[in-house]
């Protein structure tokens, strides 16, 4: 296993890596909902 030694920063460093995973989480879903709402006009004007 990985000791990782963060002295008094480690809740910044924590902190920091939360929030990165965060933020790439909703940026990952926002990415998906665009890509479900484009294919989905594109299908609807290729109906047409």
């Amino acid at each position: 296993m990985i000791h990782l030694e963060t002295g008094k920063y480690g809740f910044y460093i924590w902190t920091a890596y939360g929030l990165t995973a965060v933020v790439f989480v909703v940026m990952l879903a926002s990415a998906l909902n665009h890509a479900r709402r484009w294919k989905a006009r594109f299908e609807e004007l290729s109906r047409k």
